[in-house]
């Protein structure tokens, strides 16, 4: 199964729960830069196991990794004692606010999921114990994220949006960046009326609003300096996704996305510039 990566259009920050929580308004949207996920069940196992093969090894302890994570949860809840062999191969970028682990637990729910003959609505719940973004990748589509990632309505127009994506040579720590958000940095809910149709034209600097941006900047120059760097070279609009720290720009169409993708790797030849659009 391909696990698409999405960008945060918007992120902002509405409250925050009395567990510590922060309860967002945002624009989820998934983009054509996919990581790929297979499973292997064996339901004739004494106890429970899950085993992991990734083409990343620096991604560090297997425990650790959300689908992992995702297909012991699956089993717990459901009392089932399967042997699960999970082939994870990565290409987003980790620790980026591109929300490649989520995407894959996402996967590996939805994979379990039909395995198992479950509910499909029945993920939902478990999902979200896993992490705020991982619901939206049972059903990976555009959609307006609101809750703590658990209020998920899709859009009803259509989205076509071309990206240059530059991503930092370092990962972001989404905990430590919530940590610095103090509540006089929270926008609430976003007054703007969505375009029926979502592009380089209809996209405006006012929409593209991410509270975390100035914590992360403030924390990790380079993200900034991305940011600027794709203004210089014409983007209709930039934001950072997520908490960080890759950054987006929005072109015209997958064309300039590309020049300005190859003019920004030769001007910071230590980040990562890829292309990428909406799905």
């Amino acid at each position: 199964m391909l696990t698409p990566a999405k960008i945060n259009l918007f992120l902002r920050i509405t409250g925050r729960r009395p567990d510590g929580y922060h309860q967002l308004d945002s624009l989820f949207l998934p983009i054509s830069l996919f990581d790929r996920v297979v499973i292997e069940v064996d339901d004739s196992a004494a106890t429970a196991a899950v085993a992991l093969r990734c083409n990343w090894p620096e991604l560090g302890p297997h425990d650790a990794n959300l689908a992992v994570r995702a297909a012991r949860l699956f089993m717990e809840e459901r009392g089932l004692n399967w042997r699960v062999a999970i082939d994870l191969h990565k290409r987003i970028p980790a620790g980026a606010g591109l929300g490649g682990g989520s995407s894959d637990a996402g996967a590996v729910l939805r994979l379990m999921a039909q395995l198992a003959a479950s509910e499909p609505a029945a993920l939902a719940a478990t999902a979200l114990r896993l992490g705020a973004d991982v619901p939206f990748f049972l059903d990976p589509r555009p959609a307006r994220v609101g809750g703590i990632g658990e209020r998920i309505t899709y859009l009803e127009g259509t989205c076509r949006l071309h990206l240059a994506i530059g991503v930092p040579p370092f990962a972001v720590s989404t905990a430590e960046i919530y940590r610095g958000l103090q509540p006089d940095q929270w926008s609430g809910p976003s007054p703007a009326i969505l375009p029926r149709i979502l592009d380089a034209t209809s996209v405006t600097r006012e929409l593209l609003v991410n509270d975390l941006q100035q914590v992360a900047i403030a924390r990790h120059s380079t993200i900034g300096e991305i940011k600027v760097l794709l203004q210089e070279l014409g983007a209709a609009g930039v934001a950072m996704s997520g908490s960080g720290g890759a950054v987006f720009g929005i072109f015209a169409d997958q064309v300039q996305a590309g020049v300005a993708a190859q003019r920004a790797a030769a001007r910071m030849p230590t980040v990562r510039f890829l292309t990428a659009q909406t799905v």
